[in-house]
């Protein structure tokens, strides 16, 4: 065909051309918005002996797969042994736990992943975790080994900057003050109402050696957070919790609290009543895999997934939403399929979808990562699991950037 005509070589320009120009374009943004880029922050020794310093390191999402690769520079955590690591709920800030150094660090998250040191708390022992409260304005922290102590903090929305603390109060047990209280978790509701600390009692609980105690071993301490800011013991506080409580985690409606029994390999849920009081749900505790070590709730409240040390694999449980009974495990005939590296010890899930769950395995010095099924709660393995990490990883959290919808829950 032969075109002689200006026009005519202008008409086949707009026929052909601009159509495959806009195709282009087309598959150019429909790419920007399927790569969604969301990050994990994972904190580990900055070597394999003991008391070596600490570090986070930065892993990105593939989005479509979950899959992770290293993300921006590893940096210094702030301190040596990090335990524990916090977001606040914008996601512009995050806060770890060195418990070999006594202090919690400040760090801002920026939208590319990189992570900027800034302000720093130092603490009076130990500190055991950390967790933030949905607003963002308040930091908690338990802290110390042989006298327990739960610390809030206010921190800065505009910044992020760890305020002076507001209120203070020790753990202890009415019937027996001088038993020795070791922290091992901290949540806060999603209202911001209530903050609840998991620990055990040492003098009760005490492999290997004796006794010093008659007091049941686990608890939960429950606190009414005011206006202002002020922490005081729900009625009926401590609330028994088996042997020796390691993670405790609530639903994002406020109506259930779950904590894992890491002697007892068990379950254990509370409703959530009036001011915050705990009571035992019906049917409960709930079996698990050897030593679970750790639990998260997905972003609508449907799913619970535990890591369990020992086992080095994760189990899954969907929550009946009328009661909160873990009322099935999930993938109860391919348990292979949710197998870790060794023992994981901490456990975190994709919080703007729920579509991943990882695990930071500490004997393994490495993540694990799964994909969650949203229908059925069944997870598979992402590609290329698990990720190497630097030494003895002991905490991470997910954190969502991008252009996707967050998925939120009310009541």
């Amino acid at each position: 065909m032969k075109f002689s005509n200006p026009r005519q070589l202008f008409l086949l320009s707009r026929v052909f051309i601009i159509p495959v120009i806009g195709l282009v374009l087309a598959t150019l943004l429909t790419a920007c918005q399927l790569v969604t880029i969301d990050y994990v922050f994972v904190a580990d020794s900055a070597g394999s002996s003991a008391g070596s310093s600490g570090q986070i390191q930065t892993f990105a999402v593939d989005s479509e797969s979950g899959a992770l690769r290293q993300g921006a520079p590893t940096v210094s955590s702030g301190g040596v042994n990090p335990v524990s690591i916090a977001v606040t709920g914008n996601y512009y800030h995050l806060y770890v736990a060195n418990a070999g150094s006594n202090n919690v660090a400040h760090f801002s998250i920026a939208t590319n992943g990189v992570l900027t040191a800034k302000d720093t708390v130092t603490l009076a022992a130990a500190p055991a975790a950390v967790a933030v409260n949905a607003a963002s304005n308040y930091l908690y922290v338990v802290s110390g080994t042989t006298s327990a102590t739960l610390t809030e903090y206010p921190i800065s929305i505009a910044d992020g900057t760890i305020g002076a603390a507001t209120a203070q109060v020790a753990l202890t047990l009415p019937s027996y003050p001088g038993d020795t209280i070791v922290p091992t978790g901290v949540d806060v509701l999603a209202n911001g109402n209530n903050v609840y600390v998991a620990a055990y009692d040492s003098s009760a609980y005490n492999p290997g050696g004796t006794p010093t105690s008659a007091a049941n071993p686990g608890w939960v301490f429950g606190f009414a957070v005011s206006s202002s800011g002020a922490l005081t013991a729900t009625e009926g506080s401590p609330y028994t919790a088996g042997v020796k409580p390691s993670g405790i985690a609530s639903d994002p409606v406020n109506r259930f609290v779950y904590v894992t029994d890491f002697a007892s390999n068990e379950l254990i849920g509370y409703g959530i009543q009036s001011g915050g009081t705990l009571n035992f749900l019906v049917n409960g505790p709930f079996k698990t895999g050897n030593q679970p070590s750790a639990l998260v709730i997905d972003p609508r409240g449907i799913y619970i997934y535990l890591s369990n040390s020992l086992d080095s694999d994760i189990s899954g449980y969907s929550i009946a939403l009328p009661t909160g009974t873990p009322s099935a495990v999930i993938n109860t005939t391919s348990s292979a399929a949710n197998s870790t590296d060794a023992q994981p010890d901490a456990i975190a899930i994709e919080p703007a979808l729920g579509r991943f769950i990882y695990t930071a395995n500490r004997l393994g010095s490495s993540v694990s990562g799964f994909r969650l099924n949203p229908n059925s709660g069944a997870v598979t393995e992402t590609q290329a699991t698990p990720y190497p990490t630097g030494a003895n990883p002991t905490a991470l959290v997910s954190v969502p950037h991008g252009n996707h919808s967050v998925q939120s829950v009310t009541p």
